[in-house]
């Protein structure tokens, strides 16, 4: 595929991400799904278990964006160590790809965690288990965390296509 094949296919992608995260949210899930309609790879599963990584790990903002596990999840789901190789070494391939889109989303979003991206994003963090608080913050981030999660998506795509 060529590179404005790519490009077009990572904005339909990214336009798709943004759509779903607006609608339904759940970032890791919104890229995942999105990847799987867009170049397949992602199975229902993976899907389904990537629900408790949203809000940096059970809505507590301290783990990783969950935009970005997502984006991890759809590198590892092509890249990553098959479940018949646990003793075939590292696969070393698969973490520079990883190492590579965290670097990416880091420098993109001045951070990786739920946590950061809320203090970017709004200028505060929020307890999202807190129902005031998840209210204020989802008023507050607009559609920033939306734009992190179609860009994630954007980027995994036009690098596996």
């Amino acid at each position: 595929m060529d590179i404005d094949a790519k490009s077009a296919l990572g904005e339909q992608a990214y336009a798709k991400a943004l759509k779903y995260e607006l609608d339904y949210g759940c970032c890791p899930q919104c890229v995942l799904a999105t990847v799987q309609e867009t170049i397949g790879i992602i199975d229902d599963q993976t899907v389904k278990a990537s629900h408790g990584l949203s809000g940096g790990g059970g809505l507590l903002g301290e783990g990783v964006c969950g935009a970005l596990t997502g984006g991890l999840l759809a590198l590892s789901a092509k890249y990553g160590r098959d479940r018949d190789k646990l003793d075939s070494g590292r696969h070393i391939n698969n973490f520079k790809k990883a190492k590579e889109l965290t670097e990416r989303f880091r420098q993109e979003f001045g951070g990786v965690t739920c946590q950061q991206l809320q203090q970017q994003f709004t200028g505060r963090t929020y307890d999202m288990w807190n129902a005031e608080e998840y209210k204020a913050f989802d008023t507050a981030r607009g559609n920033q965390c939306a734009h992190a999660t179609g860009t994630v998506t954007k980027w995994v795509v036009e690098s596996m296509a």
